[in-house]
């Protein structure tokens, strides 16, 4: 006897206080950006980034530098929402292979669902779960490579997700791993350090000119016994540490304010920096990155700190000198002002490129 198919439960949205959601999860709409198409259209012209997604910064500038043919070979070292690697798969108008890289498990994983649902198959495109620094192996079994794209900066779905820890503005666990399945967090971290190795981090990793205040003030609460494992708790330690800071005469609360955000956001860009190693891995792929290129390969690197601008700008200087580079950039290519009201993320970006010869 065959029985009827029970009711499909409904699900009801979030409910959340005021007009509009304030926490990630309850965005349902911005989370949902192929549903609800309209709405997302219209946080970006607002000049915000809806939650769940990452706007691609450069797109055209980046497209130029590649020059990307039919037929070549690619690598974009750092998928992400997969903005970019979406328009360079369009350049190769369903011939050659595109691979994509990306050490975050979680992200990774939609953005895949997402692309193969806009039918693009393992025959032009393929992802790879690994680390940039490892490109000399990809290469080796699939290249050398006609174009390569590393988009280092930090994803704003992470940023925006409280429970990655990426960010103050909203409370969760002083995490901050690119990849959560792998190493140890940042709270953790944090803990095993003395005085002398906050206060380097900090100084080294983000030009921190409270640094030896921060780092005071975290060790001596630790001391004291208070936790330092949420994202707020860090932001506390700053403020706290601000405090005692002596202001030049004439100094406002407003100028207070906003130097304890701009210092909270520099600690949190030193630590990700350290527990996920990211200038190493970053010295890796300059140091790997000509072999891995074919003969007139082009390379496009977007920086988002002076760090790592250092790095890149000297990798591709030295080889150009020794003659592996054809030709280099001379100069940093910035985004221009509309791009930077539409998408302020995008303010700190630099992008250099390198030609092999």
């Amino acid at each position: 006897m065959e029985h009827p198919e029970e009711p499909k439960k409904h699900h009801r949205r979030p409910h959340y206080r005021g007009k509009y959601p304030r926490h990630f999860a309850e965005k349902y709409k911005e989370l949902q950006p192929e549903k609800y198409q309209r709405e997302i259209a219209h946080v970006i012209a607002k000049g915000n980034t809806p939650a769940g997604m990452h706007i691609p910064i450069l797109v055209k500038e980046i497209l130029e530098i590649l020059d990307i043919k039919p037929g070549e070979i690619g690598y974009d070292a750092t998928l992400g929402y997969g903005g970019h690697t979406e328009r360079m798969l369009e350049k190769l108008e369903g011939r050659g292979h595109l691979y994509s890289g990306d050490v975050d498990p979680i992200e990774a994983q939609k953005t895949i669902e997402r692309l193969r649902a806009k039918g693009y198959g393992e025959d032009i495109w393929s992802f790879r779960a690994m680390n940039f620094a490892d490109i000399d192996q990809l290469a080796a079994e699939v290249g050398p490579f006609d174009f390569v794209l590393a988009d280092l900066g930090v994803s704003s779905m992470q940023i925006d997700d409280p429970a990655r820890g990426f960010s103050y503005k909203a409370d969760g666990p002083l995490d901050l791993r690119l990849n959560p399945e792998a190493g140890i967090s940042a709270a953790e971290r944090l803990a095993a350090m003395d005085r002398e190795e906050i206060e380097g981090m900090l100084r080294e990793n983000a030009d921190e000119p409270f640094a030896a205040e921060i780092a005071r003030q975290i060790v001596n609460d630790r001391k004291r016994g208070v936790p330092i494992d949420t994202t707020r708790a860090l932001h506390e330690e700053i403020e706290k540490a601000l405090q005692r800071v002596k202001w030049p005469k004439g100094t406002t609360p407003e100028d207070k304010k906003e130097a304890v955000k701009k210092s909270s956001a520099r600690t949190f860009q030193a630590l990700r920096i350290d527990i996920n190693h990211e200038y190493e891995v970053l010295y890796s792929l300059m140091e790997k990155l000509p072999d891995a290129l074919a003969p007139g390969g082009r390379a496009a690197i977007l920086t988002f700190h002076s760090g790592e601008d250092r790095i890149v700008k000297k990798a591709f200087q030295a080889f150009y000198r020794s003659g592996v580079y054809a030709n280099i950039a001379k100069d940093v290519i910035r985004p221009g002002r509309e791009e930077c009201r539409r998408n302020p993320r995008a303010h700190s970006t630099k992008l250099r490129w390198a030609i092999k010869a």
